[in-house]
Formats: structure tokens, sequence, C-alpha cells
């Protein structure tokens, strides 16, 4: 959510406060995870898996797909 935020606030589409809160939230709660346990191979495990989602994030809100008009399928004759 942080990188669909950091993308959507670069465009203009939402105000930089909600990416602001996202970064944040992203940032506590590695830094929790970290503070409480030691590090290990799940930790590292999980920082891959969020980067990849992040970057995933990233790439689908920087190329929207085109909306399907259902129009003429759902009210024929309309169009």
């Amino acid at each position: 959510m942080a990188a669909r935020a950091l993308v959507r606030a670069r465009k203009g589409w939402q105000k930089p406060s909600n990416t602001t809160g996202w970064l944040i939230r992203t940032v506590l709660c590695l830094a929790g995870v970290m503070f409480r346990h030691r590090v290990d191979w799940l930790d590292i495990a999980v920082w891959i898996l969020m980067a990849a989602a992040a970057a995933a994030g990233w790439w689908v809100a920087a190329h929207p797909q085109p909306r399907e008009d259902l129009t003429g399928t759902i009210f024929p004759g309309e169009k």
C-alpha cells in the first residue's frame, strides 16, 4: 500500500499526507519486528517478500488498466 500511495502522490491523484501515513506505518512495523526479536532468516525472508510486494504495487499503480465499458452488454440497445 505504501508503494501505491507513493505512485498516486507523485501523479497528483492523492494527498502526500496519505503517503506519509503509509510510510510511517511500514517503518514502524519493520522497527517493531527488529526491536522485539533477534533478526533471523524468517525476518529476512519477510523483508524480501515485502520488497517484492512493494515493487508489484508500484508497477500496478504506475500502469493502470483501462476500464471496460459494459453498458452495451448490460443494457442492450442503450448504446
